[in-house]
């Protein structure tokens, strides 16, 4: 389960939903966590303390400019190492490998730039270069990669943002949809894995921005993305966008949950 829960899952002079977001991911129980935009969670004991509610362990990889990523593990998996991706990301990078019954997964957590196309392409690089690093067959990256899809027309969902915000999705020309990130990653040989969910989904997009929460910089765009190795894709059975419940307003982006045929070794 990849989820970006929008700055510690606290607003500022606002709402603390980290209640929500606790309850949404104790009913979806997932094995491995990829969360995104922990502000604070490096400090005060929030990281642990938001791990015991949820049953998990968790593995913090700390930002330079932004804010943390981390990656939560179940009791259950045997961690074989954790740590993070020595670059200097707009947010952060989290690696952890896992013991399954098909052999070491490693498992990336991160967020890319929100504010250049240019920054998410460089940073892409850094992460197909880690990703070439671990010489496995097992590797799942996940997190908000804050890029469109490159197999979907785009024109009418940025005709719908303000100036400012369309800049950020397009190149310096000013017409060209900026897709690289993610055109990168795939080059390096992962699989979008939103493609092969099982059965027709309703949200056949797989939209994960915005919710009821807010997201006015968004239109009806995926951002948040599972990206896996060719193993890793023949091992998926469905992947879905969370809906409904506490996840309409836990956050301004949606979860995404991909069931994978392992278990722990």
């Amino acid at each position: 389960m990849t989820w970006n829960i929008r700055t510690g899952g606290r607003d500022r002079g606002g709402a603390d939903r980290l209640g929500l977001v606790t309850g949404v991911v104790a009913a979806e129980h997932p094995d491995l966590l990829a969360v995104q935009e922990l502000r604070d969670f490096d400090r005060d004991g929030l990281l642990a303390d938001v791990a015991d509610r949820v049953g998990m362990r968790p593995h913090l990889a700390r930002s330079c400019f932004g804010q943390p990523v981390a990656v939560l593990v179940r009791p259950s998996l045997r961690v074989r190492y954790a740590g993070r991706v020595r670059r200097p990301f707009h947010h952060a990078a989290a690696r952890v490998v896992v013991d399954t019954s098909a052999g070491p997964l490693t498992v990336f957590s991160t967020h890319l730039s929100p504010y250049s196309g240019g920054r998410r392409r460089m940073e892409a690089d850094w992460l197909a270069a880690a990703v070439r690093r671990t010489g496995g067959e097992l590797t799942l990256l996940a997190g908000d990669l804050n890029t469109l899809d490159p197999a979907v027309d785009h024109t009418a969902r940025l005709a719908g943002l303000s100036a400012h915000h369309r800049r950020r999705h397009l190149r310096r020309d000013g017409r060209t949809v900026d897709t690289r990130a993610v055109s990168r990653l795939r080059a390096a040989g992962l699989v979008d894995l939103w493609p092969l969910r099982a059965g027709a989904a309703p949200d056949a997009a797989g939209l994960t921005v915005p919710t009821r929460h807010g997201g006015a910089e968004f239109s009806g765009m995926r951002l948040d993305y599972l990206l896996g190795t060719a193993r890793v894709a023949t091992l998926t059975r469905q992947v879905r966008v969370v809906r409904g419940g506490d996840a309409d307003h836990a956050s301004d982006h949606y979860p995404v949950v991909a069931e994978l045929e392992l278990d722990p070794a």
